[in-house]
C-alpha cells in the first residue's frame, strides 16, 4: 500500500531534505522514525529537495508499507518520537502509481526579509536594514513571466535535464516590518529562489536596473545574476496535487 505523508520542519539543524553520507537530513530522520514505529524498512520519497537550512511549512513524501496500520495512532506516535523541529500533519492512502515528486502540479516558496531587528525572526528571516524599492522589485517580478529558461538562477553543475520552469505567480508584499516574496511554479531549480531574491534585492537597492533582468535571464549565466540570499529566510509553503491522488476507502 502506498501512503502520502504531510509534514513540516524547521531546517536549521539539517543539511537539507535529502540523505547525506556524513550529515543529518530530514529524510533520514523521518525514515528512521517510520521504520522503527512500523517495524519494517521504510524508504520515503520527497516532493522535492530543500537545501541546508531551508524550512518547509508544508512538505509531502510517499512511502510503501507491506501491512496496513492505524494511521491516527502512527501520527500521534511519530509526533512524540520525532524531534521538536519535525511535525507530522496527515498520512493518507494514495493510488499505487502516485509519486510525491512527479505528480505535484505546483510548488510555492516564500522568502522573508526583516526590515528591522527582531529577536524572534533571527532564525527565520534575512535581516536587511537599508531601504528597498518594493515597487521596482514587483516590476521585476512581471519580467519572470516572460521566460521559461532560468539557468541563470540555477546552481552550477546540477544534474537536471532541463532548466525550464513555468512561473505562475511572483510578487513582493510588505507586512508590518517584514517583506515577503511569494513565488509559485511547476518546478524549481536548485538555489533558484534564493538567486532570484538576491537579484531582486539588488534591483530594490538600485544596484541593478529592472531592464537588466532581461539580459541576465537570456545570458543563462549564473555569474550574471545577483547573490544568493541566506537559506534561513526560505520556506516551502505549499505543494498542490490533483484531487484524484487519494485512494477512497
Amino acid at each position: 500500500m502506498r501512503y502520502f505523508i504531510e509534514f513540516s520542519y524547521n531546517g536549521k539543524a539539517y543539511h537539507g531534505w535529502q540523505k547525506q553520507p556524513n550529515a543529518i537530513s530530514v529524510q533520514q530522520v523521518l525514515e528512521e522514525a517510520l521504520s522503527k514505529l512500523l517495524r519494517m524498512e521504510i524508504s520515503v520519497m520527497g516532493a522535492g529537495r530543500t537545501d541546508t537550512g531551508v524550512h518547509a511549512s508544508q512538505m509531502f513524501a510517499h512511502f510503501e508499507a507491506e501491512e496496513e496500520f492505524d494511521i491516527d495512532s502512527i501520527i500521534f506516535k511519530l509526533n512524540c518520537f520525532l524531534p521538536k523541529d519535525i511535525a507530522i500533519h496527515e498520512i493518507f492512502k494514495v493510488h499505487q502509481k502516485v509519486h510525491a515528486r512527479f505528480n505535484a502540479l505546483s510548488r510555492t516558496y516564500n522568502y522573508r526579509i526583516a526590515t528591522k531587528k527582531n529577536v524572534f525572526t533571527t532564525d527565520f528571516a534575512y535581516h536587511i536594514y537599508f531601504p528597498l524599492n518594493v515597487e521596482l522589485m514587483n516590476t521585476a517580478c512581471k519580467i519572470l513571466f516572460q521566460y521559461n529558461d532560468f539557468q541563470c538562477f540555477s546552481k552550477s553543475n546540477t544534474d537536471v535535464k532541463t532548466y525550464h520552469c513555468t512561473i505562475k505567480e511572483a510578487f513582493w508584499e510588505l507586512k508590518n516590518d517584514e517583506l515577503f516574496f511569494t513565488i509559485t511554479a511547476d518546478r524549481f531549480l536548485r538555489n533558484m529562489v534564493r538567486a532570484i531574491v538576491g537579484t531582486m534585492v539588488e534591483i530594490g537597492q538600485g544596484k541593478l536596473k529592472v531592464e537588466k533582468l532581461h539580459d541576465i535571464i537570456k545570458s543563462k549565466d549564473r555569474s550574471q545574476a545577483g547573490f544568493s540570499v541566506p537559506a534561513n529566510g526560505l520556506f516551502l509553503t505549499e505543494i498542490v496535487y490533483p484531487d484524484t491522488i487519494r485512494l477512497n476507502n
